[in-house]
């Protein structure tokens, strides 16, 4: 999969994410493997759950549609949702947003749902087993996306609220069942129509895409509705072709925080236009996964693990703070820069990802010009060890720097014939990329990276003291 991007958004089985003692399985990394590039080229993936999983989302579905279809077909005033981020962690009931054509029951454990007082009303059925289930399968989830960021095990277990909640706490995450155009739902008026290649109409709300705060959200609908917008910015399908127990997740904004902006959220809108002929409108649950309130989004995981951490991203974010703030998508967002995985060989049996970061944001405090450059430089070069490796077929096993000293001139060296097949530049020792010294950086980069030269700015500031005139020389 090394070097190649997925045709289609990825399906990867719950059942083959849940890590357990030992050695990872074959199952396990080519499922990691998957779900990681699906994030990466789709911001989504398919997770397909176990039988009787499917038939209890299947079974909330249900009594949703039966919930939202005897509520009243314009909401009360104090039903109506005003979008206030200060109340990210205390909604819970149901309330309504009538510019989005959309209708929502919030389901919070710890938290007594609010009802007007001269109605009585029942929840949508099953809400506590779901929420236990899409929890459960949010968290296994999140473990794999940290393994595939070669970060330590449950690494987000501290900002996570405890299983199960101790007494007196309320849940920071939410399971809420949304309905969207119930044809009786009057309270919207405006929508904006796009046509799609085909000629079709399709409908959207006048707010054209979405971002969740979540680290991850995971989404069952009854039909189809779901586009998310690509690497490539295209707008996708998503839940076009899904199966009875399969649901659809994808990454939010406190996970981009937490990991330094190496998983990058998703952008989401619903298709409103096509559900007018149907009684019931479109309904769907949703569980976000997020983090506890009194607790901080840092990377300090994403630096003990070796990752490059840009300075937008150095202080830690009260969470509180980070979901009440303002996050425009055009200054999170660069498509071309969107950061991509690149997995070794499945029978390597290391499946450390070969991040491509991205670029510095405008916004980002400018690093230093032999900072910048050591970056690139091992950017570069972890790239294009690579792609060599992944043309010739060659399977890539590096020596440390220490043992290498004495292999460099060695034919018959552990290392010799790997260097000699993949054309590795005469005296530089066959190291991981990131362990060359900044000399042996640049001799490799001249070799092989095309259009690079000693004469870029600042490149003397990488080399050590006394190279700087051997270096020109050669």
């Amino acid at each position: 999969m090394a070097g190649t991007g997925l045709p289609s958004l990825g399906r990867v089985k719950l059942t083959d994410l849940i890590a357990s003692e030992g050695l990872p399985s074959d199952s396990y990394k080519f499922s990691m493997s998957t779900l990681s590039q699906s994030l990466a080229q789709y911001s989504a993936a398919i997770i397909q759950l176990p039988v009787g999983d499917g038939a209890l989302l299947r079974s909330g579905l249900d009594t949703a549609r039966l919930y939202f279809h005897q509520k009243a077909s314009y909401p009360a005033a104090d039903m109506v949702h005003t979008n206030d981020s200060r109340e990210w962690c205390k909604t819970s009931g149901y309330y309504a947003d009538p510019q989005l054509w959309q209708e929502t029951y919030d389901y919070r454990p710890g938290l007594t749902p609010t009802e007007p007082s001269n109605t009585m009303e029942f929840p949508p059925g099953s809400l506590p087993d779901i929420f236990a289930l899409l929890g459960k399968a949010a968290r296994h989830i999140l473990d794999a996306i940290s393994f595939s960021l070669s970060l330590r095990s449950s690494p987000f277990t501290e900002i996570l609220d405890n299983v199960p909640l101790r007494n007196r706490e309320v849940s920071s995450s939410v399971l809420s069942v949304f309905c969207h155009s119930r044809p009786s739902f009057q309270g919207a008026q405006h929508h904006s129509l796009t046509t799609q290649d085909d000629g079709q109409l399709v409908t959207f709300p006048d707010h054209e895409h979405q971002v969740d705060k979540s680290l991850i959200t995971l989404v069952k609908s009854d039909r189809a509705g779901l586009h998310i917008r690509d690497f490539h910015g295209h707008w996708i399908l998503l839940d076009g072709d899904l199966g009875p127990q399969e649901a659809i997740v994808y990454p939010g904004l406190a996970l981009y925080q937490a990991t330094a902006g190496y998983v990058s959220p998703a952008l989401h809108r619903t298709e409103t236009g096509s559900l007018q002929t149907n009684m019931y409108g479109r309904c769907s649950l949703a569980f976000k996964l997020m983090p506890k309130s009194m607790t901080s989004l840092s990377c300090s995981e994403m630096r003990a693990a070796g990752h490059g951490v840009e300075a937008q991203f150095q202080l830690p974010i009260p969470v509180d703070d980070f979901m009440q703030r303002s996050h425009p998508t055009d200054q999170l967002f660069t498509r071309h820069n969107f950061p991509g995985y690149n997995f070794p060989a499945a029978q390597d049996g290391s499946l450390k990802p070969l991040i491509k970061r991205r670029k510095n944001n405008a916004r980002c405090k400018p690093l230093p010009p032999s900072k910048k450059l050591r970056l690139k430089a091992q950017r570069v070069l972890k790239e294009r060890v690579q792609d060599i490796a992944d043309k010739k077929g060659i399977k890539l096993r590096f020596c440390n720097l220490k043992e290498c000293e004495g292999h460099i001139y060695a034919l018959d060296s552990p290392c010799g014939s790997i260097r000699m097949e993949i054309g590795w530049p005469p005296g530089v020792p066959f190291v991981h990329p990131h362990d060359l010294p900044n000399k042996a950086k640049l001799d490799f980069l001249e070799a092989y990276a095309p259009g690079w030269t000693a004469s870029q700015d600042m490149e003397l500031s990488l080399i050590e003291p006394g190279q700087a005139s051997q270096h020109s020389a050669n």
